[in-house]
């Protein structure tokens, strides 16, 4: 994703703890409030972000209203979050073009027939591990993988947001580890340091928290049981998905990744007698229209998280986070506040790594930090605060495709907290011992 801001103004004011007040009315009407109620859609998300968007407006000072409008709203079309809406658009397109043709059918009933039922679980798990391995993105690995987890899911009488987890989850490890990850890219050039190494750093800390994932869904999946009877797979229609997947994991941009699939499903469907023409455009804008949702609340997180940024909130974390290091456990442990709260306020996490690289890089050579491990803290723990917040990218895509609340889905990511964990153990234990 384009990581430059140009449409943005680079003015800050002073570091203000009251500038990071929008998250938290936003956290507070929707995540407190649902769980208080133990009701993931009472309060809908895209509410609570228009409250807080508007909390955001409200409180910058220094600007008439228009000004502060103009600002909010160049914050929400900023590079990055319309290149997010264009993927949103297309996977949307996709996906509800798969399902309108048959190939998520198709290629549910082609898994189901391929992976025996106790490894059915793991299988997804490790194939979404792969995915995002190969194209360094979570985003992709959840665009093209989910469609078909909710239709087994729907199959088997599995939870539906459990086994979305399992995709996302595997997302995750992806964009953690993989050499062309934006995140691998924006930690090893902001810290200095090879990404080969930065990968060996890294896999020796999260490897084993993947490890543990993926024998809890071997072990689970021994539980379950399906009375689906075998059936014959229309392999034409899963042409459309084997596209996807394999110029996906070729390295080719995501956003021509979905077009191409756009394009195959269409020729498909029609040649398959699946829909006409007319049907390929009408199902095709069903499909962008329910993105809509996602898209307002991509444009509003946007926007309001921009105004905490302009009225110091981030400069305020920067400052306290950074004012009490007296040691190399306590260095890497400022970076990895550091990186996750910069992320909780810009819901993106290779934004976040370039925001702070700099000051942890410095933090770094400081306290003699080896640029190895801060790089890989970086990394691990932007994408750790990026699989648990609602309001993510991923999180938001995954939600609208299994049409979920994305808290729902949250309290199944183990993958993602076992990493956190993870590395925060290697801070605290001082893991590995030749890079600490």
């Amino acid at each position: 994703m384009n990581k430059k801001q140009e449409d943005i103004p680079t003015i800050q004011c002073k570091p203000s703890l009251f500038a990071l007040s929008p998250l938290f009315v936003f956290l507070s009407v929707y995540l407190v409030t649902s769980i208080i109620i133990n009701d993931f859609y009472k309060v809908p998300i895209t509410v609570a972000f228009l409250i807080s968007s508007a909390f955001s407006i409200l409180i910058s000072r220094g600007k008439t209203l228009n000004e502060r409008i103009a600002h909010f709203s160049a914050g929400a079309t900023n590079g990055n979050i319309m290149l997010m809406i264009w993927i949103f658009i297309l996977a949307g397109a996709f996906a509800q073009l798969a399902k309108s043709m048959g190939a998520i059918d198709a290629t549910v009933n082609l898994t189901l027939q391929i992976l025996p039922n106790n490894l059915l679980l793991a299988g997804m798990f490790i194939a979404a591990c792969f995915i995002s391995l190969s194209i360094g993105t979570s985003v992709g690995t959840i665009v093209a993988l989910t469609p078909v987890a909710v239709g087994i899911a729907e199959k088997i009488g599995l939870d539906i947001p459990f086994i979305v987890a399992i995709i996302a989850g595997g997302a995750f490890f992806g964009d953690n580890l993989s050499f062309i990850s934006d995140t691998t890219i924006a930690a090893t050039k902001t810290q200095g340091c090879l990404m080969k190494d930065k990968f060996k750093v890294n896999s020796m800390i999260v490897i084993p928290a993947a490890i543990l994932v993926l024998i809890y869904y071997i072990f689970y999946g021994t539980q379950v049981h399906t009375s689906v009877q075998p059936v014959s797979v229309q392999w034409v229609k899963v042409l459309p998905y084997f596209v996807v997947l394999c110029t996906a994991i070729a390295g080719i941009n995501v956003m021509t990744v979905l077009i191409l699939g756009i394009v195959v499903t269409g020729i498909t469907g029609i040649f398959t007698s699946g829909f006409d023409f007319f049907d390929w455009l009408g199902a095709m804008g069903e499909g962008i229209l329910s993105m809509g949702e996602l898209i307002i609340i991509t444009l509003m997180a946007g926007g309001m998280l921009e105004m905490i940024r302009f009225n110091g909130g981030i400069a305020y974390i920067i400052k306290k986070m950074t004012q009490k290091i007296k040691s190399k456990r306590g260095a890497e442990l400022s970076i990895a506040g550091l990186v996750s709260f910069a992320n909780l306020c810009t819901a993106n996490n290779t934004i976040a790594i370039i925001t702070i690289g700099g000051i942890a890089k410095d933090i770094a050579e400081k306290f003699h930090v080896d640029k190895r491990k801060s790089a890989s803290i970086l990394d691990t723990f932007s994408c750790l605060i990026q699989g648990i917040i609602p309001y993510g990218a991923q999180m938001l895509m995954a939600a609208s495709l299994a049409k979920v609340s994305p808290l729902e889905i949250i309290r199944y990511l183990y993958y993602p907290v076992l990493m956190g964990i993870a590395a925060l153990f290697a801070i605290l234990f001082r893991y590995p011992k030749r890079y600490s």
